[in-house]
């Protein structure tokens, strides 16, 4: 009796933390805004004359040293406008359920395409390879300057990154953009004064 009396009073303390609810698909969403808008200004940004898409319809389209895909120049604005508006979406809140789902397309095409072969790790272990690039950035390069914020690595370039974000847009799009700071949110008071 005592124990029920215990879990019943965790799971009304529990509960009264609902209120601040929102805060989870906020920090989601704020979290991959950023890294979507990186990834689709790396594509093209429309606001640079000096950007274009065409190095990534090249990449595309080439089989041998890119992903050899079929319609590259299709793919690649489809894959651009999806990381640009996508986090354009994701920073007001607006459509965050919708715009999931491209963007996790986008990840699992990502994750197949380009770092399927590289394993699951993003960052590479420390090898033999690891250890020689540090020699020669000791020995010809700055490397506390190099280091100050952080040690040395190579990137593995696996499935790691794009299966956390991948799973991180699984949750949005199931709870949504979240209460208060969303447009998605105001738009469904709205409609329910209706």
């Amino acid at each position: 009796m005592l124990g029920c009396n215990v879990m019943s009073r965790l799971h009304n303390w529990l509960n009264c933390t609902r209120m601040a609810d929102f805060l989870a698909p906020l920090a989601l969403r704020f979290y991959l805004a950023p890294v979507f808008w990186m990834a689709a200004n790396n594509k093209w940004n429309p606001f640079d004359e000096n950007s274009s898409l065409t190095n990534t319809i090249d990449w595309f389209a080439n089989p041998d040293w890119g992903l050899g895909l079929p319609f590259p120049e299709l793919l690649a604005y489809l894959a651009w406008g999806t990381e640009y508006f996508g986090a354009i979406a994701l920073v007001l809140g607006l459509a965050v359920r919708l715009f999931a789902i491209p963007l996790m397309a986008t990840m699992v095409v990502a994750a197949v395409t380009v770092h399927w072969q590289n394993g699951w790790l993003a960052i590479a272990e420390p090898t033999a390879q690891l250890a020689k690039a540090r020699e020669i950035l000791q020995e010809h390069g700055n490397y506390d300057w190099l280091t100050q914020n952080g040690n040395f690595v190579i990137l593995n370039n696996g499935i790691e990154f794009a299966t956390t974000y991948f799973i991180m847009l699984l949750a949005l799009f199931f709870i949504g953009a979240g209460k208060y700071v969303s447009v998605d949110h105001w738009i469904a008071n709205k409609c329910k004064t209706c």
